[in-house]
């Protein structure tokens, strides 16, 4: 039963809407990634395969291999150019809000010199804060690239969002939030 909640959540990140997705990247800046022709997935991290089932990892392959291939990248099963590795991070977190009302006070200033004295007004108000507490997830797609030939990282980009449980935007999210990740490689999309 956990595990299928997790397996729901980790992909709901996905579902949510682009513009709450953060996007960060890293890359070698030495590299030439024009050099590069083909690309291949390595497979999945093994804890990614514990929280997604095989139509999403599927879909998010595909949205990957979409853009890749927007950019003159061609996905070969073995030998190419780039291996591109994925992954699933998923971490609970809490948030905390408060909210705090004043009532009372009204005329202003009562009394100087801590409450005694002369002074105006009907007196002090009063405050209360109320503080409430959620907790959510967070889920957060890596995808790590490496030149096969130098066997080294070149490129990594990650999403990291709040996790969404409505399953029904998936197929039409998930290229959404990997074109977000894939702005910020160094090769732009052909038009």
């Amino acid at each position: 039963m956990k595990k299928e909640f997790l397996i729901s959540l980790v992909v709901g990140f996905l579902l949510v809407s682009c513009s709450t997705l953060q996007v960060t990247s890293d890359w070698d800046s030495s590299v030439d990634f024009t050099q590069y022709e083909t690309f291949e997935y390595y497979g999945w991290a093994e804890e990614s395969d514990q929280l997604m089932n095989d139509f999403d990892k599927k879909r998010i392959e595909t949205a990957f291999g979409n853009e890749f291939s927007k950019r003159n990248l061609e996905y070969v099963e073995g030998g190419g150019d780039l291996i591109v590795t994925l992954f699933i991070v998923v971490k609970e977190k809490t948030q905390k809000t408060a909210s705090t009302t004043h009532m009372g006070g009204y005329g202003g200033y009562y009394g100087r010199y801590y409450g005694y004295g002369p002074g105006w007004g009907w007196g002090m108000g009063h405050s209360s804060t109320v503080i409430d507490e959620y907790d959510y997830n967070e889920g957060t797609l890596v995808v790590d690239i490496f030149d096969a030939k130098e066997k080294k990282l070149i490129w990594e980009g990650i999403g990291k969002n709040t996790i969404d449980e409505n399953p029904q935007a998936r197929e039409r999210n998930i290229p959404k939030a990997v074109e977000a990740i894939m702005k910020q490689f160094p090769i732009k999309p052909v038009q």
